[in-house]
């Protein structure tokens, strides 16, 4: 069975994009710790970062760079924040999450954003790639 995120990628689910090429997808994280928190995948299904073909793995980190570097031009943040943790759904992602402190980096406080607020946001950032 497909992954959420695979259904983002097939246009099932809709989502907030910020970037896409052949192999790979970013969008806005619906529950961010901090405006701008993007989510970048491979669009090959695989639950865990390490058992990505290298390949994939080494190009994941390159788009998330591409990408890290376009929020934290659009984003006012101190920097943008990296992790992998990808329990919450068995497709590897890699969190950017713009840092105001230590506390961007905490996955209890989600900020809350209308649709207008998330459209606007994934624009600011697409506008700096």
């Amino acid at each position: 069975m497909a992954s959420i995120f695979t259904k983002i990628v097939n246009g099932e689910i809709p989502s907030y994009k910020i970037a896409e090429d052949e192999n790979y997808y970013a969008f806005l994280d619906i529950n961010p710790n901090a405006v701008g928190h993007t989510l970048c995948i491979p669009k090959l299904e695989v639950d865990k970062i390490f058992d990505l073909p290298e390949e994939t793995y080494m190009g994941l980190m390159q788009f998330s760079r591409k990408v890290g570097m376009a929020i934290e031009k659009a984003i006012p943040c101190l920097r943008v924040g990296i992790t992998v943790i990808g329990l919450e759904v068995p497709h590897t992602h890699v969190h950017l999450i713009p840092l105001h402190g230590m506390d961007s980096m905490n996955f209890r406080n989600s900020q809350q954003l209308t649709p207008e607020d998330f459209k606007a946001v994934a624009a600011k950032i697409q506008a700096e790639l």
